[in-house]
Protein backbone atom coordinates (compact mmCIF):
# COMPACT_ATOMS: atom_id res chain seq x y z
CA UNK A 1 0.00 0.00 0.00
CA UNK A 2 1.40 3.42 -0.89
CA UNK A 3 0.70 6.14 1.47
CA UNK A 4 0.75 9.84 0.65
CA UNK A 5 3.22 11.75 2.56
CA UNK A 6 3.44 15.14 1.62
CA UNK A 7 1.87 17.18 -1.22
CA UNK A 8 4.00 20.23 -2.83
CA UNK A 9 3.22 23.05 -5.77
CA UNK A 10 5.85 22.84 -8.19
CA UNK A 11 7.90 26.14 -8.26
CA UNK A 12 7.84 26.32 -12.10
CA UNK A 13 4.56 25.48 -12.68
CA UNK A 14 1.52 25.97 -10.04
CA UNK A 15 -0.74 23.75 -11.79
CA UNK A 16 1.54 20.71 -11.04
CA UNK A 17 1.65 19.03 -7.78
CA UNK A 18 4.80 16.94 -6.62
CA UNK A 19 2.98 14.08 -4.43
CA UNK A 20 5.39 12.18 -2.17
CA UNK A 21 5.36 8.93 -0.56
CA UNK A 22 5.99 6.08 1.70
CA UNK A 23 5.62 2.60 0.66
CA UNK A 24 7.19 1.03 3.98
CA UNK A 25 11.14 2.25 3.38
CA UNK A 26 10.25 5.90 4.25
CA UNK A 27 9.41 9.22 2.56
CA UNK A 28 10.64 9.70 -1.31
CA UNK A 29 9.39 11.23 -4.24
CA UNK A 30 6.69 9.51 -5.49
CA UNK A 31 5.35 10.98 -8.39
CA UNK A 32 3.61 14.78 -9.81
CA UNK A 33 0.05 15.40 -10.81
CA UNK A 34 -2.01 17.87 -12.77
CA UNK A 35 -4.45 20.09 -10.60
CA UNK A 36 -7.23 18.19 -12.33
CA UNK A 37 -5.93 14.73 -11.48
CA UNK A 38 -5.26 15.91 -7.56
CA UNK A 39 -8.92 16.89 -7.06
CA UNK A 40 -10.70 14.28 -9.32
CA UNK A 41 -8.73 11.31 -6.97
CA UNK A 42 -8.88 13.72 -3.60
CA UNK A 43 -5.14 13.28 -3.14
CA UNK A 44 -4.35 14.99 0.25
CA UNK A 45 -2.02 13.90 2.98
CA UNK A 46 -2.49 10.65 4.99
CA UNK A 47 -4.51 8.78 2.01
CA UNK A 48 -3.57 5.37 0.78
CA UNK A 49 -3.65 4.26 -2.50
CA UNK A 50 -3.36 0.76 -3.89
CA UNK A 51 -1.68 -0.24 -6.78
CA UNK A 52 -4.75 -0.22 -9.13
CA UNK A 53 -5.74 3.39 -8.13
CA UNK A 54 -2.44 4.80 -8.57
CA UNK A 55 -1.91 2.99 -11.94
CA UNK A 56 -5.37 4.87 -13.23
CA UNK A 57 -4.68 8.34 -11.83
CA UNK A 58 -1.11 8.06 -13.40
CA UNK A 59 -2.23 7.16 -16.44
CA UNK A 60 -4.94 10.01 -16.82
CA UNK A 61 -1.99 12.17 -15.77
CA UNK A 62 0.14 10.95 -18.68
CA UNK A 63 -2.82 11.87 -21.22
CA UNK A 64 -3.39 15.49 -19.17
CA UNK A 65 0.42 16.13 -19.63
CA UNK A 66 0.01 14.77 -23.44
CA UNK A 67 -2.70 17.29 -23.94
CA UNK A 68 -1.51 19.86 -22.80
CA UNK A 69 2.13 19.75 -24.26
CA UNK A 70 -0.17 19.57 -27.96
CA UNK A 71 -1.79 22.50 -27.11
CA UNK A 72 1.38 24.38 -26.56
CA UNK A 73 3.08 22.56 -29.95
CA UNK A 74 -0.66 23.78 -31.65
CA UNK A 75 -0.43 27.61 -30.26
CA UNK A 76 2.50 27.77 -33.20
CA UNK A 77 0.53 26.87 -36.59
CA UNK A 78 -1.81 24.28 -37.46
CA UNK A 79 -0.20 20.60 -37.13
CA UNK A 80 -1.70 17.14 -39.03
CA UNK A 81 -2.54 14.54 -36.65
CA UNK A 82 0.59 12.68 -37.99
CA UNK A 83 2.51 15.52 -36.44
CA UNK A 84 1.47 15.33 -33.28
CA UNK A 85 1.44 12.15 -32.33
CA UNK A 86 5.48 12.03 -33.97
CA UNK A 87 5.93 14.96 -31.62
CA UNK A 88 4.37 13.11 -28.95
CA UNK A 89 6.13 9.88 -29.52
CA UNK A 90 9.80 12.10 -29.27
CA UNK A 91 8.37 13.45 -26.17
CA UNK A 92 8.30 9.94 -24.91
CA UNK A 93 4.60 9.58 -24.16
CA UNK A 94 3.06 6.18 -24.10
CA UNK A 95 1.98 4.70 -27.44
CA UNK A 96 -2.40 4.31 -25.53
CA UNK A 97 -1.77 7.27 -23.86
CA UNK A 98 -0.54 8.91 -27.26
CA UNK A 99 -3.69 7.69 -29.34
CA UNK A 100 -6.40 9.16 -25.96
CA UNK A 101 -4.56 12.47 -26.73
CA UNK A 102 -5.41 12.71 -30.64
CA UNK A 103 -9.19 11.43 -29.70
CA UNK A 104 -9.59 14.43 -27.20
CA UNK A 105 -7.83 16.72 -30.03
CA UNK A 106 -9.98 15.60 -32.70
CA UNK A 107 -12.93 15.89 -30.07
CA UNK A 108 -12.52 19.48 -29.81
CA UNK A 109 -11.19 20.20 -32.78
CA UNK A 110 -8.02 21.21 -32.05
CA UNK A 111 -7.45 18.87 -34.90
CA UNK A 112 -8.71 18.64 -38.02
CA UNK A 113 -6.81 17.27 -41.21
CA UNK A 114 -8.97 18.03 -43.85
CA UNK A 115 -8.94 21.75 -42.31
CA UNK A 116 -5.23 21.64 -41.89
CA UNK A 117 -4.94 20.34 -45.71
CA UNK A 118 -7.17 23.08 -47.23
CA UNK A 119 -4.92 25.67 -45.02
CA UNK A 120 -1.66 24.08 -46.60
CA UNK A 121 -2.43 24.68 -49.94
CA UNK A 122 -3.76 27.98 -49.30
CA UNK A 123 -0.52 29.32 -47.66
CA UNK A 124 2.30 27.30 -50.40
CA UNK A 125 -0.42 28.82 -52.91
CA UNK A 126 -0.05 32.19 -51.78
CA UNK A 127 3.30 32.47 -50.39
CA UNK A 128 5.71 29.83 -52.73
CA UNK A 129 6.42 29.41 -56.16
CA UNK A 130 5.60 25.44 -55.39
CA UNK A 131 3.53 23.35 -58.44
CA UNK A 132 0.42 20.82 -57.18
CA UNK A 133 3.12 17.77 -57.38
CA UNK A 134 4.94 19.36 -54.30
CA UNK A 135 2.31 20.68 -52.47
CA UNK A 136 1.15 17.05 -52.77
CA UNK A 137 3.77 14.76 -51.68
CA UNK A 138 4.26 17.08 -48.40
CA UNK A 139 0.92 16.77 -47.30
CA UNK A 140 1.21 13.18 -48.01
CA UNK A 141 4.26 13.52 -45.69
CA UNK A 142 2.44 15.14 -42.69
CA UNK A 143 -0.16 11.86 -43.11
CA UNK A 144 -2.48 13.16 -44.94
CA UNK A 145 -4.93 10.74 -46.78
CA UNK A 146 -5.05 11.18 -50.59
CA UNK A 147 -8.98 12.03 -50.49
CA UNK A 148 -8.39 14.91 -48.26
CA UNK A 149 -5.31 16.56 -50.39
CA UNK A 150 -7.22 16.00 -53.88
CA UNK A 151 -9.99 17.62 -52.30
CA UNK A 152 -7.61 20.66 -51.26
CA UNK A 153 -6.07 20.61 -53.98
CA UNK A 154 -8.73 22.29 -55.60
CA UNK A 155 -7.72 25.40 -53.97
CA UNK A 156 -5.16 25.57 -56.27
CA UNK A 157 -7.05 25.77 -59.98
CA UNK A 158 -5.50 25.03 -63.26
CA UNK A 159 -5.54 28.70 -63.91
CA UNK A 160 -3.89 29.88 -60.77
CA UNK A 161 -1.04 27.64 -61.20
CA UNK A 162 -0.48 29.07 -65.04
CA UNK A 163 -0.25 32.14 -63.84
CA UNK A 164 1.81 31.18 -60.84
CA UNK A 165 4.46 29.07 -63.33
CA UNK A 166 4.83 31.92 -65.75
CA UNK A 167 5.59 34.47 -63.12
CA UNK A 168 8.11 32.52 -62.00
CA UNK A 169 9.19 31.23 -65.25
CA UNK A 170 9.78 35.08 -66.15
CA UNK A 171 11.77 35.84 -63.26
CA UNK A 172 14.23 33.45 -64.05
CA UNK A 173 14.14 34.03 -67.82
CA UNK A 174 15.10 37.67 -67.00
CA UNK A 175 18.26 35.96 -64.99
CA UNK A 176 19.57 33.99 -67.70
CA UNK A 177 20.68 36.28 -70.36
CA UNK A 178 24.11 34.89 -70.83
CA UNK A 179 22.27 31.61 -72.48
CA UNK A 180 20.74 30.42 -75.69
CA UNK A 181 16.89 31.03 -75.75
CA UNK A 182 16.32 27.09 -76.17
CA UNK A 183 18.40 26.40 -73.10
CA UNK A 184 16.92 29.49 -71.15
CA UNK A 185 13.65 27.40 -71.85
CA UNK A 186 14.74 23.99 -71.07
CA UNK A 187 16.12 25.14 -68.12
CA UNK A 188 13.04 26.64 -66.71
CA UNK A 189 11.04 23.75 -67.39
CA UNK A 190 12.83 21.90 -66.05
CA UNK A 191 12.63 24.21 -62.66
CA UNK A 192 8.88 24.15 -63.04
CA UNK A 193 8.87 20.07 -63.04
CA UNK A 194 10.75 19.97 -60.00
CA UNK A 195 8.46 22.49 -58.32
CA UNK A 196 5.84 20.17 -58.87
CA UNK A 197 3.87 21.25 -62.34
CA UNK A 198 2.90 18.99 -64.50
CA UNK A 199 3.66 19.22 -68.22
CA UNK A 200 0.27 20.78 -69.55
CA UNK A 201 0.91 23.58 -66.61
CA UNK A 202 4.78 23.95 -68.09
CA UNK A 203 4.05 24.24 -72.20
CA UNK A 204 0.85 26.64 -70.96
CA UNK A 205 3.11 28.90 -69.01
CA UNK A 206 5.82 29.48 -71.58
CA UNK A 207 3.16 29.91 -73.99
CA UNK A 208 2.47 33.04 -71.59
CA UNK A 209 5.84 34.83 -71.26
CA UNK A 210 8.40 36.04 -74.11
CA UNK A 211 11.46 33.25 -73.76
CA UNK A 212 12.69 34.37 -77.56
CA UNK A 213 16.04 36.80 -77.56
CA UNK A 214 16.44 38.77 -80.71
CA UNK A 215 19.51 37.92 -82.82
CA UNK A 216 21.78 40.33 -81.31
CA UNK A 217 21.09 39.22 -78.18
CA UNK A 218 21.32 35.64 -79.33
CA UNK A 219 24.55 36.57 -80.55
CA UNK A 220 25.81 38.31 -77.52
CA UNK A 221 24.94 34.90 -75.49
CA UNK A 222 26.29 32.55 -78.18
CA UNK A 223 29.76 34.60 -77.96
CA UNK A 224 29.92 34.12 -73.99
CA UNK A 225 29.23 30.95 -74.23
CA UNK A 226 31.88 30.28 -77.07
CA UNK A 227 34.87 32.04 -75.45
CA UNK A 228 34.11 29.29 -72.93
CA UNK A 229 34.23 26.50 -75.00
CA UNK A 230 37.37 27.95 -76.49
CA UNK A 231 39.21 27.85 -73.17
CA UNK A 232 38.31 24.16 -73.07
CA UNK A 233 39.05 22.95 -76.61
CA UNK A 234 41.95 25.45 -77.35
CA UNK A 235 44.18 22.55 -76.79
CA UNK A 236 43.00 20.97 -80.50
CA UNK A 237 43.15 22.13 -83.74
CA UNK A 238 41.72 22.42 -87.20
CA UNK A 239 38.91 20.83 -87.86
CA UNK A 240 39.09 18.83 -84.70
CA UNK A 241 38.51 21.82 -83.02
CA UNK A 242 35.90 23.28 -85.13
CA UNK A 243 33.54 19.80 -84.53
CA UNK A 244 34.21 19.83 -80.94
CA UNK A 245 33.52 23.57 -80.95
CA UNK A 246 30.32 23.10 -82.73
CA UNK A 247 28.87 20.25 -80.83
CA UNK A 248 29.44 21.78 -77.80
CA UNK A 249 27.52 25.35 -78.74
CA UNK A 250 25.03 23.09 -80.31
CA UNK A 251 24.42 21.71 -77.46
CA UNK A 252 23.60 24.59 -75.69
CA UNK A 253 20.77 25.27 -78.30
CA UNK A 254 22.40 28.02 -80.46
CA UNK A 255 21.44 27.38 -84.75
CA UNK A 256 23.94 26.18 -86.86
CA UNK A 257 23.98 28.80 -89.26
CA UNK A 258 24.93 31.78 -86.25
CA UNK A 259 27.27 28.83 -85.17
CA UNK A 260 29.34 28.61 -88.01
CA UNK A 261 29.28 32.74 -88.65
CA UNK A 262 30.80 33.18 -85.32
CA UNK A 263 33.32 30.27 -85.55
CA UNK A 264 34.54 32.04 -89.03
CA UNK A 265 35.25 35.58 -86.81
CA UNK A 266 37.84 36.35 -84.92
CA UNK A 267 34.96 35.75 -81.67
CA UNK A 268 37.62 35.01 -79.25
CA UNK A 269 37.15 37.87 -76.30
CA UNK A 270 34.80 39.57 -78.32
Amino acid sequence: MTVITKITTQKKNADRFNIYIDQGKGEEYGFSVDTDILIKYKLKKGMKIDTEELRDLLYEDEIKKGFNTSLQYLSFRMRSVKEVRDYLKKKEYEDNAIEEVIKRLLEYRYLDDAEFALMFVRTRKNTTSKGVGVIKRELSQKGIPEPVIEKALKEFPLEEQVETAASFAQKKANQNKGVSSNERRNKISQQLLQKGYSWDVIEEALRNIDLQSSRDEERDALLKQANKAHKRYKKFSGLQYRNKMKQHLYGKGFPVDMIDEVLNSDFTDQ
